[in-house]
């Protein structure tokens, strides 16, 4: 049986692959026209498996193109003369490699060119490849290098050159197409910035999934066990996922693999609540580049916060630095609005968890009964939560808690609303045994988070006081969510931090849903003493 892969390349025979039939098609084509294509996107996003298994498809159609494959990876912190020397081994074995996958046997010529030939710098790199190409006559070399970006820092313009000039030699030349697949691009890898090297280069966007495709991914493994999964399981799947490969794949193995599911029984939204706790609280390698990659500057903090709490929101600009690194890292995108967002609701909060101090000092102070409040206060007799008490509560809380929200430690003061209000819910989410989670909108002013609990979902979006025109459109964007959600009732908490804020609780009905708007004052600064 087949699985859900999380680890390096992917292989059809061992795991279960989204087919990417558009994008492998548009890639052949590119191929064919003698390209030199370039791909940089962050890890894990499925670059290594589709540049492989495109190429496969490519040369079992047609056998006049020919195949070198190579990883650059082991070569960072290499000199260029290192680089060069182990370059030409490479290429030896995988010529070897491509003549035995073929049944055939190393031509003559070619044996003799392989033994006789050694590198030194990027010259002699030319000189080879001109020579192969004479010596494969009518065969067109496909060159595919991934993890380009650990080339060595001083080979890397020579190197570019080579290509370059190849590729403007004529339509009849070796290699015929080049792959590029890195993490940084070449701009990137060009350090003083003083020329172009590579501006013959053919970009490539490998997008993540869409919802289609995870589906399609999810009925491969239906159609070979027999569990289904229900419809609202995909499309929130996606939802907190964004389609990045990993995170899909990491769900659908902890559903099938690490979730214990009768197989005869329907995977539901009570066992994705649970798989998504899981991916929450688990160390995997996808989250740790992301937690790593956060906090590689002090300043990426106010950065994110600010693109998740504010609705004017940053636009983005690839020629600043912060915005720049933050997307090679793959925690940022750029949307439809121009505007930064960050990538995933699964990466929103865990940059939220990574950010959130682990001890508030207020944590006894949530509910007038102590650390552990009296459970039955805020539950029905059916066990559905009151949440218009738990908020109230909340809001009385901070009015409790008054300046000592501003001492909690680690904590940008713009931020302490909802840090608090996402710490408060989490720790009561615990006690009743639920489940809590973002959704939504990865960004521009909205956290919307969502408690599933007793087979239930309970919306509250959260915002900063941005003024009243966009105070009341957050409550038609929160009931036009609702109702996308089949909801009938959501929670709205804005917290207001201006010198004279103006508290207020509203209950309202907007477009047939039900809407509890609360309005928290900020306190600016301790009073004086």
């Amino acid at each position: 049986m087949r699985r859900f892969g999380t680890q390096g390349r992917l292989y059809p025979e061992d795991n279960y692959l989204v087919p990417r039939t558009a994008e492998v098609a548009d890639f052949i084509r590119r191929v064919k026209a003698g390209k030199y294509i370039v791909l940089f996107a962050p890890r894990q996003t499925g670059k290594t498996t589709f540049f492989q298994l495109a190429l496969e498809e490519l040369t079992a159609k047609d056998s006049t193109y020919f195949p070198i494959q190579l990883n650059f990876e082991v070569y960072e912190g290499c000199t260029a003369t290192d680089f060069y020397s182990g370059l030409a081994g490479d290429i030896h074995e995988k010529i070897t490699d491509a003549f035995q996958k073929r049944g055939q046997t190393l031509p003559d010529a070619v044996m003799h060119l392989l033994e006789t030939t050694q590198f030194t710098n990027h010259l002699s790199l030319r000189t080879f490849l001109k020579a192969f190409g004479k010596v494969l006559k009518d065969q067109r070399v496909v060159l595919i290098i991934d993890e380009f970006d650990a080339i060595p820092r001083s080979a890397v313009k020579g190197f570019l050159r080579v290509l370059r000039e190849i590729y403007l030699s004529g339509r009849t030349r070796c290699p015929h197409s080049v792959g590029i697949i890195g993490v940084k691009d070449l701009t990137q890898l060009d350090y003083d910035r003083s020329i172009s090297p590579f501006n013959i280069q053919d970009e490539f966007h490998l997008p993540n999934f869409t919802r289609e495709q995870v589906h399609a991914l999810l009925a491969q493994y239906t159609d070979e066990v027999g569990q289904r999964f229900a419809p609202e399981v995909i499309k929130s799947l996606h939802k907190q996922t964004a389609g990045q490969p990993f995170l899909v794949n990491r769900f659908a193995q902890i559903l099938t693999e690490e979730t214990a599911i009768s197989k005869s029984e329907t995977i539901q939204m009570a066992h994705f609540a649970v798989a998504h706790t899981q991916l929450l609280e688990e160390t995997n390698a996808n989250i740790s580049h992301l937690l790593t990659n956060i906090r590689r500057n002090p300043r990426f903090e106010s950065i994110l916060m600010r693109i998740a709490s504010y609705e004017t929101g940053i636009r983005f600009n690839s020629d600043d630095e912060i915005i720049d690194e933050l997307t090679t890292y793959g925690v940022i995108t750029k949307g439809p609005d121009g505007m930064c967002e960050i990538l995933n609701p699964i990466y929103q909060q865990r940059i939220l968890q990574a950010f959130k101090p682990l001890v508030n000092g207020l944590e006894h102070e949530y509910f007038p009964e102590g650390p552990h409040p009296r459970l039955v206060n805020y539950l029905t007799s059916r066990g559905q939560l009151k949440m218009d008490l738990l908020l109230d509560n909340f809001r009385d809380f901070v009015g409790r808690a008054g300046f000592r929200i501003l001492q909690v430690p680690n904590t940008p003061k713009e931020f302490i609303g909802q840090y608090l209000l996402y710490a408060y819910l989490d720790q009561f989410v615990q006690l009743v045994h639920g489940n809590i989670y973002l959704e939504g909108q990865t960004g521009r002013g909205r956290m919307d988070l969502v408690i599933f609990h007793n087979a239930r979902k309970y919306i509250v979006e959260t915002k900063i006081w941005e003024g009243p025109r966009s105070y009341q459109a957050g409550k038609k964007q929160l009931a036009a969510y609702l109702q996308l959600e089949g909801a009938v009732e959501g929670y709205y908490v804005v917290f207001d931090h201006r010198q004279v804020p103006e508290p207020r609780i509203e209950t309202e009905t907007i477009e047939g849903v039900n809407i509890r708007s609360y309005v928290i004052p900020v306190m600016q600064k301790p009073p004086p003493s």
